[in-house]
């Protein structure tokens, strides 16, 4: 399968899901236009407490659609937006990628990947068990966050449903 957008939202409010749109406009440095996590400072409350100053490195999120299909052989019923992503894709191993990765979204956007999202129990208010199955053990015991991946805009544009992803890896090593 081609990398491509799945799906794309958006919230200027501080809820957990986000209704999908029919495209979103990101803005370099700041994030995706009109969602509440957009912007330079940092916005996470638990983040802000340790130091208000940080750069916000967390300006767009994306989950891969083939942790839908996984939560679904579980039992979940996940759609898009439902657990706060802004990106959703297909095709791209998010998890596996190195931070520095960027992601070409579409004609113009590119995102930065600045690291895993850490799951929270936000999804377990979302669904009962959610947090739990979003978390696996590696072979050597360490946690598998799988809630997706969060980055900053390099270059802004407008990403649709439908639009194709290129993957450019940082210079060596990862």
């Amino acid at each position: 399968m081609e990398p491509r957008v799945v799906s794309v939202a958006l919230s200027a409010t501080h809820s957990f899901s986000k209704p999908p749109a029919d495209a979103i406009e990101l803005v370099a440095g700041h994030g995706v236009r009109r969602d509440v996590h957009a912007g330079g400072p940092l916005r996470p409350r638990y983040l802000v407490r340790k130091d208000a100053t940080a750069p916000n490195l967390r300006q767009v999120h994306l989950v891969h659609r083939e942790l839908f299909d996984e939560l679904a052989a579980k039992g979940f019923s996940v759609a898009p937006g439902d657990i706060g992503e802004n990106v959703l894709t297909a095709g791209v191993d998010l998890l596996r990628l190195p931070a520095g990765t960027r992601l070409r979204l579409g004609a113009e956007a590119v995102v930065e990947l600045t690291g895993l999202r850490s799951p929270c129990r936000q999804l377990d208010d979302f669904q009962s068990g959610l947090m739990a199955a979003v978390l696996d053990r590696a072979a050597d015991g360490s946690p598998v966050r799988k809630s997706g991946v969060m980055s900053v805009v390099v270059v802004g544009g407008t990403v649709r449903p439908g639009d194709a992803i290129r993957v450019v890896l940082p210079a060596e090593p990862h």
